[in-house]
């Protein structure tokens, strides 16, 4: 978020992530965790042992126990197997696209997305009538940003019957993520009409509503990688320039962090009035990204070196969400985005310097989550400290160690774990590092 700065502070930055008042990585993880079991909750279980007697029986024994303990890739090869020797056996192929879909749902867990969306595939196409693994292979697409396949997919279930919740759930935020903002609603509309007590469907339709009043009558237009959609009160030329802007920044923030995302991005320029209502972001907020770059310029006549960092700044959180699929700590995220900014515009930081001299900074396990719930104060320091950390880590031991945290992370790993491995050659831990900060901090700001 960027924060509009009372007259000492002004041109502070401060930028947080809010999507339906908990941060995008939240979001995810709750989709993830919750969603998505709810979904192998209701599909129809495949035993994977065949009931027939044959000569293949010990072949389908040892796949049962793999199975049983997890290892699904070996249960796809003994299942494999099997298939090659009773090609015309419709329990076999029940049995192996039973492993396949237990794969693919592993792979889900793991964010390997396009490989769970192969193994889906693979999986209908041994039981074509079984809609559900083309729901999961349509979810797989979603979460992997392959929005047209994804769509397609839905689509095609629900052309064939496909009448559950989580069907419309998802082809709601399918639609939501490219901008089709009716289909959505209308997506999440048969999902209630369904599950009319399902929270998140209802947030996330009254959501779209909110931003459907205010953008239907916007403007459009489109770059490479950016859709961007703007106020009436906004000039041609700024939507124009902000694209400039934003391709400047796809290229390089992408080369500093090696990630180029390919699905295209929407940005929406908005009145103040008009972002508050759409975000009920905190007074402070100034800008967000939340899987679309949101920003109140209204009035703006021209990119401005502030406007330049914010864009900056908003474009970072898309290339560190891409690279850790959205599990990253806030005062990471922010960090590396102020850092990103800050080349293009670097105001002082005058709230770090005084926390720095009387012991007051902000613990760091504080700010792993949304900081939407801070003070301004408070605010402003949990910004201007995180970028001082980056900044320090990539100063002392260079960028590609920051990111090497970045793609631990998009193993799924913790952040202490993940900066402990990134940084193991030097036998430093997430404490080691600040400790190493702090004392940077005390001298850099003693001295003045």
């Amino acid at each position: 978020m960027f924060p509009v700065e009372a007259q000492n502070i002004r041109h502070t930055f401060i930028i947080a992530r809010i999507l339906l008042s908990v941060p995008t990585s939240q979001v995810q993880r709750f989709m993830l965790g919750i969603i998505i079991p709810f979904l192998l909750f209701f599909l129809v279980a495949i035993p994977v042992k065949s009931s027939h007697a044959g000569d293949y029986s010990p072949l389908n024994e040892p796949a049962a126990g793999l199975m049983s303990r997890g290892d699904y890739e070996k249960a796809v090869e003994e299942l494999r197997k099997t298939l090659n020797l009773f090609p015309y056996d419709s329990s076999v192929r029940k049995n192996l696209a039973a492993a396949y879909s237990a794969l693919g749902r592993q792979q889900l867990d793991r964010k390997q997305y396009d490989a769970a969306a192969e193994n889906f595939d693979e999986a209908r196409k041994l039981v074509a009538d079984n809609r559900d693994y083309g729901i999961l292979r349509g979810i797989a697409l979603y979460f992997g940003k392959r929005y047209d396949e994804a769509t397609v997919e839905l689509e095609q279930a629900r052309q064939s019957g496909g009448d559950n919740v989580t069907l419309f759930m998802y082809l709601g935020l399918v639609y939501y993520d490219i901008g089709n903002l009716p289909a959505a609603m209308e997506s999440w509309d048969r999902a209630l009409e369904l599950d009319p007590e399902n929270k998140f469907v209802r947030d996330m339709e009254a959501k779209a509503r909110r931003e459907s009043a205010v953008e239907a009558h916007m403007g459009k237009e489109f770059s490479s990688m950016f859709v961007i959609s703007y106020d009436e009160g906004t000039k041609s030329d700024l939507a124009d320039a902000v694209l400039d802007t934003l391709e400047t920044a796809y290229n390089r923030v992408g080369s500093d962090f090696s990630c180029f995302p390919a699905a295209r991005i929407p940005v929406i320029l908005y009145t103040r009035k008009d972002y508050r209502l759409v975000t009920a972001g905190p007074e402070w907020s100034g800008g967000l990204y939340d899987g679309k770059v949101r920003l109140p310029i209204g009035g703006a006549a021209e990119i401005s070196p502030v406007l330049r960092a914010v864009l900056f700044h908003e474009y970072t959180h898309v290339v560190v969400g891409e690279i850790t699929g959205d599990n990253c700590p806030t005062w990471l995220n922010e960090g590396l985005a102020e850092y990103e900014g800050r080349k293009e515009y670097s105001p002082p930081t005058p709230e770090l310097e005084k926390a720095a001299v009387s012991d007051g900074l902000l613990a760091f396990a504080g700010l792993e989550q949304s900081m939407s719930s801070l003070g301004k104060k408070d605010a402003v320091l949990a910004y201007q400290q995180s970028y001082s950390l980056v900044s320090f880590m990539i100063s002392a031991y260079g960028l590609h160690k920051v990111r090497d945290i970045l793609v631990n992370l998009g193993r799924g790993m913790q952040i202490d774990a993940a900066i402990s491995k990134a940084f193991a050659d030097y036998g430093l831990t997430f404490g080691g590092i600040q400790d190493e900060w702090r004392s940077y901090l005390r001298k850099k700001y003693q001295a003045n």
